[in-house]
């Protein structure tokens, strides 16, 4: 079954563990005894609803404050697809949670207040969906139910986020007007906006396109693991384990391998489920060579006329995560890229980026947690990279503290400025 990832994300009380509450529930996707829990804890509460939010809220902080704080995980499917689903926190102070949640998703659902309309929150939110270059975007102007389901106010929000928009790089972006308490428009049609002639959110879910959100046409396979199982039914197998990172891998085809630059041809590819003939992006497979080459974890397998970039000098957006020190240029850190492993440290800030108000702040010298900025970096070994526009999975990294071992930053390179 095909499957989807979305993320919900909007400012504090805009609803979005409310409306994945209300899609768990109309889908019929949660336990009855989970509904009888909610029950009891809304009426403990002293709601006169019940609080369907309680179902991806899942911390005792969470439910004390009535907020949401960290990244909540559910899957639900329907007929038509499987989803997987990643509630964000909408406090600034959560902003890292947020980059985390939505950095693998192929949708982002931005809800909107109907009764305040577009406020930083929500610029700053579609600044981040547009610089983790989700391919689809759905804005959710939620809470229709109090302001009498009015197409004024809809269609206000509407043109209010088209004119910040417009200074973005958002592709594919679709308004829908909703009630995720009362449920208008989430997983049945309301009879409240006869005005809207759209999809629901679950019909839109189900069906939106995403085959061509794959870089199919650049072929990437960072190397995991080399598998020698040294048996005697398997005397002379050497496989090179790895995920399919982008283009399409067939047998027959002539390769290269980076950083060295050797070239062989594919004689196999094996996979949990046989062999094969070819593997997609996002597949886990084994891929088997003509030719016996040095080979280990963290090099790249791609067509010879079609090649990452190799390089120690990297440039790229980075945002910092690290609570306990800011970014410090000059320190050493270890970066983490596909299964690559190196000591890299930071060069140079080129600037800050406003999230609020899309300017860039030059004069920097570090990054406190949650801001993002362009940065330039220096690594012990060369990185064989893509511009994250070009390929997420080979335009992404960490940073970890190599004093804490914990991920200090996450980053997306870029082309370097001209």
């Amino acid at each position: 079954m095909e499957r989807l990832r979305f993320a919900t994300v909007g400012s504090v009380d805009d609803g979005k563990s409310t409306l994945i509450g209300r899609l768990l529930y109309d889908s019929k996707s949660i336990f009855e005894d989970q509904l009888e829990h909610i029950e009891a804890v809304s009426k403990r509460r002293g709601d006169d609803y019940v609080d369907l939010s309680l179902l991806t809220d899942g911390l005792r902080a969470e439910r004390e404050q009535g907020i949401t704080i960290d990244v909540a995980y559910r899957y639900f499917a329907t007929p038509k697809r499987s989803f997987i689903i990643a509630d964000c926190p909408g406090h600034i102070q959560y902003t890292r949670n947020m980059i985390t949640g939505a950095s693998n998703v192929d949708l982002a659902i931005v809800l909107i207040d109907a009764r305040t309309g577009v406020i930083e929150q929500t610029r700053r939110h579609s600044l981040l969906v547009s610089l983790l270059g989700v391919p689809h975007l759905v804005i959710c102007v939620n809470k229709m139910d109090l302001v009498g389901y009015d197409q004024e106010v809809f269609d206000r929000i509407r043109g209010e986020f088209e004119e910040f928009a417009s200074r973005l790089d958002l592709q594919d972006v679709t308004f829908l007007p909703i009630s995720a308490l009362a449920g208008d428009n989430c997983v049945t049609r309301s009879t409240n906006m006869d005005w809207y002639e759209g999809p629901t959110l679950l019909h839109h879910l189900e069906n939106v396109y995403t085959a061509s959100d794959d870089n199919r046409i650049d072929t990437r396979f960072p190397v995991q693991f080399v598998i020698r199982p040294q048996r005697a039914d398997f005397p002379d197998y050497r496989g090179y384990a790895g995920r399919v990172a982008g283009g399409v891998l067939r047998v027959g085809d002539e390769i290269m391998v980076l950083p060295s630059g050797l070239t062989s041809t594919i004689t196999g590819i094996d996979s949990p489920t046989g062999p094969l003939q070819e593997a997609t992006p996002g597949q886990a497979v084994t891929v088997l060579l003509a030719d016996d080459l040095s080979i280990t974890r963290g090099d790249m397998i791609c067509r010879p006329n079609n090649r990452p970039r190799v390089s120690q000098e990297l440039e790229a957006m980075l945002c910092w995560m690290d609570d306990a020190a800011p970014m410090q240029p000059g320190k050493i850190y270890t970066i983490k890229h596909t299964s690559k492993v190196a000591r890299t440290k930071i060069t140079e800030v080129l600037y800050r980026l406003n999230i609020s108000t899309l300017s860039r702040e030059t004069g920097v010298n570090q990054l406190a947690m949650n801001e993002i900025g362009r940065v330039t970096l220096h690594t012990t070994a060369p990185l064989m990279f893509d511009d994250y526009h070009q390929n997420r999975t080979t335009g992404c990294f960490i940073i970890v503290d190599e004093a804490t071992g914990q991920t200090a930053g996450a980053g997306m390179l870029l082309s370097p400025r001209t």
